[in-house]
């Protein structure tokens, strides 16, 4: 599992991820508050709201690994 669809791209299998844009969002607001006075320790821990899952099925066969299609469903995008 990688962390970027560039990855799944690549040759990986697959991936799961939560939306990048909104990961250096939120980033960004954390930043910005600590650099305001703020407390790392006091700061809320947030979780990823959404993931994106991608197979990529070219590598899964070579790698000799089947995917089933109850996986295959589930995924926002498969690359053949």
């Amino acid at each position: 599992m990688f962390n970027t669809k560039e990855h799944v791209g690549r040759g990986r299998p697959d991936e799961l991820r939560h939306g990048h844009e909104r990961h250096v969002s939120r980033a960004t607001t954390y930043i910005d508050k600590i650099l305001k006075g703020a407390k790392p320790a006091d700061l809320p821990v947030e979780q990823a709201s959404r993931y994106l899952l991608v197979i990529n099925l070219t590598t899964a066969k070579a790698l000799g690994l089947d995917v089933p299609p109850t996986l295959l469903a589930r995924a926002d995008e498969v690359i053949e």
